[in-house]
């Protein structure tokens, strides 16, 4: 999610992340009550999804509460690792993901510098990054902590709080106390008598977890917010809804919890890139001493734009290399393929990005270079493209303040995020 806080004097950044859900817990899978005999099926109406999905995600997400007495500490605990030790793999999943670097260095960094007690201007980030009340509590403590420290010094507590440990399990799963989720495989939930025996007294099964708005509560912008030359800055639902994909009854979780995996794999990761493109070239052959060539790159996969958000990009490029592989200097080309704003976020300079099944095509017409032997083709993708820029921007105008270290440690990480997707190599044909 990306905000914005006017009343600070600059950008609040926070990683992107999609927001899905995690899976029912494995334990109702298994445990069977004695009086069971029969599976019921849920069956839900349109309507009484909507309703479920304005309950769950009103902003700011009330507090937990008092968890029920017969509940132990472990029924009772909002910790990932306590949700883990019934639901291994879920767990072991949301390790690996995004969601669990959601309140990562380059978000605590902007939330150092904002007053300890400034509770509502961190809901900008929160709502999305770290949404239960609790974590909001964890986060004022901590900025009051590091009220008193050295300027320089990054609180570093032996065990994660919970707000430091980002989208975690509970904010999607669990309202006072009751835990809810996706019915089971087979499409049944658990009855009263044999919740009764299930660890936290079961679950609420809805099919609101499995339907793509579930995701917009943090992936898209409401029609009232913040946009650029008429489109919103946060879109992606919208992108998707009128796409063939939606149409074709592929929602989000299909293919970022494919078989109800906990991964949210994206942008970042080359694989589900390279499941999204189709990559092909043309030509390398030349006349008059000219090489012509061109590289086509379509979104076939994504079922919004590519990229969806303002902060990644990707750079297809031709370019022609000598008999060593090197890059032979004023032969390059390149396309971006992004929605490029600048760091203040009051225009919008361009939009490039590619709309479900839209395509770019490269031509290349350059003489040639007297050493080429190749051509190459490539698609490089920077996802934190965006961020390196305003972090760099933070460091050299001293802004970042008592989060200077966390935001030096976040830009390392944006810059490192960069990765080749696709390179294709075509030999010159003799001269």
């Amino acid at each position: 999610m990306f905000t914005s806080a006017v009343t600070t004097g600059r950008v609040l950044l926070a990683l992107p992340v999609l927001l899905f859900v995690l899976n029912a817990c494995d334990r109702s899978e298994t445990v069977r009550s004695p009086a069971l005999t029969e599976r019921t099926p849920v069956t839900e109406s349109a309507q009484a999804i909507s309703a479920f999905l304005e309950r769950h995600w009103v902003r700011p997400l009330p507090a937990q509460g008092k968890a029920p007495e017969q509940f132990s500490a472990l029924e009772a605990s909002l910790m990932p690792s306590d949700c883990g030790s019934c639901h291994t793999e879920q767990y072991r999943d949301w390790q690996t993901s995004l969601h669990a670097q959601a309140m990562g260095p380059g978000l605590m960094g902007q939330l150092l510098a904002m007053a300890p007690t400034a509770r509502d201007e961190h809901q900008d980030c929160l709502r999305c990054h770290a949404p239960l009340a609790e974590q909001a509590n964890d986060l004022l403590a901590e900025l009051a902590a590091a009220e008193h420290a050295s300027a320089d010094a990054a609180p570093s507590p032996a065990t994660p709080s919970l707000h430091q440990q980002g989208l975690v399990c509970a904010a999607c799963h669990v309202r006072a106390h009751q835990r809810s989720g996706p019915p089971r495989r087979d499409g049944t939930a658990p009855d009263a008598v044999e919740s009764a025996a299930l660890p936290h007294a079961g679950f609420v099964a809805t099919d609101a977890f499995e339907d793509s708005r579930f995701c917009s509560a943090c992936h898209q912008f409401q029609p009232d917010e913040y946009a650029l030359n008429g489109k919103l800055l946060e879109n992606t639902y919208d992108e998707w809804k009128v796409s063939r994909h939606a149409r074709e009854g592929r929602s989000c979780q299909s293919c970022h919890m494919p078989e109800r995996r906990h991964l949210w794999r994206g942008i970042h990761d080359p694989e589900m890139v390279r499941a999204a493109v189709t990559f092909s070239v043309e030509g390398g052959e030349w006349t008059n001493n000219v090489i012509r060539a061109a590289l086509s790159v379509r979104n076939t996969g994504a079922g919004h734009y590519l990229p969806t958000y303002v902060t990644p990009r990707l750079v297809a490029e031709i370019e022609q290399l000598d008999g060593d592989g090197r890059s032979l200097p004023g032969t390059r080309i390149e396309h971006l393929i992004q929605r490029l704003v600048p760091l203040d976020l009051g225009s919008e300079t361009s939009d490039t990005r590619l709309a479900p099944d839209g395509e770019l095509r490269l031509v290349y017409e350059r003489p040639v270079h007297r050493a080429a032997v190749a051509l190459a083709y490539r698609l490089r993708v920077e996802p934190d493209e965006f961020y390196a820029r305003f972090y760099r921007a933070l460091l050299a105008d001293g802004a970042a303040e008592k989060g200077r270290e966390l935001i030096a440690l976040a830009l390392k990480q944006a810059e490192s995020s960069s990765f080749l997707a696709f390179e294709e190599r075509r030999v010159l044909p003799q001269r």
